[in-house]
């Protein structure tokens, strides 16, 4: 809803990922309607998705003069839009309007959708923050040293800061890794005293996917060899078990094969974790509450 930010945003996305998201701006939506009949408003973001599946439809049919890349279609509905090539004019098309009043409704629907999601996430889990104060909690009363995010270190939890009683920097091991800024990011390391080791990472996933998280656990496990042969865990709220073993099984994951990555709802975690703390010693504890994701 801000003047503007509809078409640069889509722009900055498109230089991201050129063949999943077109450009846009105000030639390239006047031809757009121009050429389909549709009635898309610039800077309205849920019709410019709905334009969004329509660019793609178009530039699958006409693949072979177009290209992947969606800049060769958003330059051609540029040059419709601009008057560069005039259209036929329009005549009585009932059904090409009835395909971009689908496209709207359906993109609104899930929209909505996502929106509902989003907001149970708020206010049926416990934050991010406040997971990582568990495992913080949790490590140091198993006898771990405990390194939080270098991002999150500041964060206000009850009446401190959630990296206090934790490390101030990383271990030497880690420090000089090549992925040590990478490193540095996971939510939380459990180290053994003296000697630094890793003996498990964390990563909190609340409610988005579980990429990035997994590309830090892959930088430890590769870039400091002796981490692969520890645990790794993606802790995420009860009802996304589900999302996370399906996005863990695509391909691009498949190096993950090789880590032993398990799944902790946030729901065991808070049942246990005061018993953990009380009578666990080391990282059976949470190994007990933890699902594999992975065949081994």
């Amino acid at each position: 809803g801000i003047k503007g930010l509809g078409p640069a945003a889509a722009n900055i996305l498109y230089f991201l990922h050129p063949t999943l998201v077109p450009p846009s701006n105000t030639a390239i939506v006047k031809g757009y309607n121009l050429l389909t009949g549709a009635k898309v408003k610039l800077g309205k973001w849920d019709e410019y998705l709905a334009m969004r599946e329509g660019v793609l439809a178009f530039n699958g049919q006409h693949r072979a003069l177009l290209s992947n890349d969606l800049g060769a279609a958003a330059g051609f509905l540029f040059d419709v839009g601009s008057g560069r090539y005039p259209m036929p004019p329009p005549g009585d098309s009932p059904d090409a309007l009835a395909k971009w009043e689908a496209d709207l409704a359906r993109v609104r629907e899930a929209g909505a959708a996502e929106a509902k999601a989003l907001a149970q996430s708020s206010s049926d889990d416990h934050g991010h923050v406040e997971v990582q104060g568990w495992l913080r909690d949790l490590g140091r009363a198993l006898g771990f040293e405990v390194w939080v995010a270098s991002n999150d270190r500041t964060r206000a939890l009850a009446d401190g800061q959630l990296a206090d009683g934790c490390l101030a920097e990383l271990p030497p091991a880690l420090k000089s890794s090549p992925s040590a800024d990478t490193i540095s990011l996971i939510d939380v390391l459990w180290l053994e005293k003296g000697s630094g080791a890793v003996s498990a990472a964390f990563e909190v996933e609340h409610t988005t996917s579980i990429y990035s998280g997994i590309v830090r656990m892959l930088d430890l496990a590769l870039g400091v060899p002796e981490a692969k042969a520890q645990v790794f865990f993606l802790v995420a709220p009860d009802r996304r078990e589900d999302d996370v073993r399906a996005q863990l099984a695509r391909p691009a994951f498949s190096r993950v094969a090789d880590l032993d990555v398990r799944y902790v709802a946030y729901g065991a975690l808070k049942e246990h974790k005061d018993a953990m703390a009380r009578f666990g010693q080391g990282r059976k504890a949470i190994e007990a509450i933890a699902q594999r994701l992975r065949d081994t």
